[in-house]
């Protein structure tokens, strides 16, 4: 979401003749957007501010402005902590950004606007303000924000207050937006909301899997992603929808946070173990291949080590393809923040390790069951290691990198080819899985299918 929200902050900052730069200590201007959703990713933030204010030093002219989650929370306290910040802008007042760069460049006096209203919130999605100046060319994948903000008020969680109660974008303005960026050379779009599932409840619009299907509709569109979803508002008919439309893609990323029910209600997740497993079963009886994957919270308040254990066992039902585990810490506003019974951080990081490495295990299974597969991959560019230099067995192969449909990145080469230059990136290409490693798998093109890439480029430029 806040690369999203840059693309904004960039459209808003070009109106005034700003430009991006790739050298910090050259910059005029730097913005530094952030995240509040874990105390490590503040004191990152603060970090970098620091680091900033003693460039400013030696560059008095230069203008700060921290933008983001940290910005609305923290709103005054932020040039308490930071001096030399000059502008302070909060989640809903991205929209307003060239405005206060240009109030400040006439009054040099420290500006703070962490107003946040819902009327704001739906100017800022206004048709105008689509940022496809933002999105460059060379980018096959890319976000589009649907809806922002959150309803449910989990204990342990802070975006209620600082992205403010849950709005739904006009569905023809979403289409509107995603139709633009393909014209611009995007292949694939990951629809971004706090919980995607419930888009469309309130006020009138229409649901997530009828907006999928108008996006599914979209010629010139390749595949469509979705984060994140709550497995309480995970409908049949988003079920459906996964398996039915042939652009959404085969995997769900649903967050379960704990495997324990005593957990799952102090965090206020409304749902239990038990519904989250039906759910579970139910995505895997529509879609028989379908990849699932979670986020856990270890180590919150009250967690005893049988709601520990019941999370690994969770881990073992389910064998998801991939997890994101954090270890739960104290977020203002946060109700969970006065709870009492707190894990020391010793046995959080233990417990942390344990899931990590219980679901390595799982990983590389799922990954290995993969080998020998032929696989289709949208080609989002040359891997890392060939941006490295490593041009691997030391020909003049090119090393390329894309995603499945379950989103497992494969790397694979592709010897030289006259005809298209090299050039496959954005191209969907089929590729047979020869290796499968904990995070990746590694494979080659069918033998003979240069022509193929090029014949394939053409049939997915001219539809």
């Amino acid at each position: 979401m806040n690369v999203y929200d840059t693309s904004f902050m960039i459209r808003e900052l070009s109106r005034l003749n700003y430009e991006e730069t790739t050298i910090l200590e050259n910059s005029d201007l730097v913005i530094v957007n952030t995240c509040t959703i874990r105390d490590k990713a503040e004191q990152k933030a603060f970090s970098f501010l620091g680091r900033l204010s003693r460039m400013k030093k030696k560059k008095p002219e230069l203008i700060i402005g921290v933008g983001g989650c940290v910005a609305q929370q923290e709103g005054k306290k932020v040039l308490k902590r930071a001096p030399l910040v000059d502008i302070v802008f909060g989640t809903h007042a991205v929209g307003r950004l060239s405005k206060l760069v240009q109030q400040f460049e006439f009054t040099r006096r420290p500006i703070v606007d962490v107003k946040m209203a819902t009327e704001i919130i739906e100017n800022q999605f206004e048709e105008e303000n689509i940022p496809i100046e933002g999105f460059t060319e060379e980018a096959v994948t890319g976000f589009v924000t649907i809806m922002r903000g959150c309803d449910n008020y989990c204990t342990y969680c802070v975006v209620p207050y600082v992205r403010g109660r849950e709005t739904s974008r006009r569905p023809e303005n979403i289409v509107s937006e995603i139709k633009s960026l393909v014209k611009k050379g995007l292949r694939e779009v990951t629809l971004l909301g706090q919980n995607v599932n419930s888009y469309g409840l309130k006020g009138g619009k229409c649901s997530f899997p009828e907006l999928l299907q108008k996006i599914n509709n979209i010629d010139g569109l390749q595949r469509i992603r979705f984060a994140t979803s709550h497995p309480k508002d995970l409908s049949d008919e988003l079920i459906f929808a996964l398996r039915d439309l042939e652009k959404l893609c085969n995997h769900m990323h649903l967050p379960v946070q704990s495997g324990s029910n005593n957990i799952l209600e102090k965090m206020n997740r409304k749902y239990s173990r038990e519904l989250y497993l039906k759910k579970v079963d139910k995505l895997r009886t529509a879609c028989p291949d379908i990849a699932i994957t979670t986020d856990i919270i270890t180590g919150f308040p009250g967690e005893t080590e049988s709601d520990f254990q019941q999370t690994l066992d969770l881990i073992k039902t389910v064998e998801f393809d991939s997890l994101f585990g954090f270890i739960y810490s104290d977020r203002p506003n946060a109700i969970a923040t006065d709870f009492s019974d707190k894990i020391s951080e010793k046995e959080k990081k233990n417990r942390l390790n344990q899931i990590l490495d219980l679901q390595k295990k799982y990983s590389k299974k799922k990954n290995m069951a993969m080998i020998g597969k032929t696989e289709l991959i949208l080609v989002e560019g040359l891997s890392k290691m060939q941006k490295k230099g490593d041009m691997r067995n030391g020909s003049k192969d090119f090393q390329w990198s894309g995603r499945t449909s379950t989103n497992k990145i494969v790397n694979f080469v592709m010897e030289e080819c006259s005809s298209c230059n090299n050039n496959i990136k954005g191209k969907m290409v089929e590729v047979i899985i020869e290796k499968a490693f904990s995070h990746s798998l590694w494979g080659k093109t069918k033998e003979n299918e240069n022509l193929y890439h090029c014949v394939k480029g053409e049939k997915d430029n001219a539809a």
